[in-house]
């Protein structure tokens, strides 16, 4: 993170050990603040339509790159709403929350991901968010060793299990 300057206070930050951690902290006497960097919530869907799962492709990503539909949670918002609400604008279709695939630590994005199971109903309309969609059935999926791949590991190996 580049932050310089204390956003309580504007004095310039300055690296202490807390807790045996490193962490910038304010390096006015007065002001308390540190900057934790505690990691970001994050919900992810596993989006089945129509017996497909649903992958995205992100604007920013590479051409081959696909993935889950996933988002920050908003303020006031819980992880049941905030995935809904995702896969409302990121695809325009209704969901129904199946299951809850568990959590995962993205030590690479900061972020833990909550991850989902969503049975989703309707048309595709691809949010602005988005470049392309693909289809897949669940027997092609192939997991990623990171992030949301590692939720369509469990939810495969759960599916697996209950056939």
């Amino acid at each position: 993170m580049d932050m310089k300057f204390c956003p309580w206070c504007g004095e310039g930050l300055v690296t202490v050990q807390i807790a045996g951690k490193p962490r910038l902290s304010c390096a006015s006497k007065t002001c308390e603040y540190v900057l934790w960097n505690n990691p970001i919530p994050v919900v992810a869907a596993i989006t089945e339509l129509d017996g497909n799962v649903v992958l995205a492709r992100n604007k920013e990503w590479p051409e081959k790159m696909f993935g889950l539909i996933t988002g920050f949670l908003e303020r006031g918002e819980t992880p049941h709403e905030g995935v809904l609400r995702e896969v409302k604008e990121e695809l325009g279709l209704e969901g129904k929350i199946e299951s809850f695939v568990g959590y995962y630590s993205f030590f690479q994005m900061n972020q833990l991901i909550l991850a989902f199971h969503i049975k989703a109903e309707g048309e595709i309309i691809i949010g602005e968010e988005l470049d392309e969609i693909k289809l897949i059935r669940p027997e092609k999926l192939r997991p990623w060793r990171f992030g949301t791949g590692l939720a369509i590991k469990d939810w495969l190996e759960t599916r697996k299990a209950q056939a």
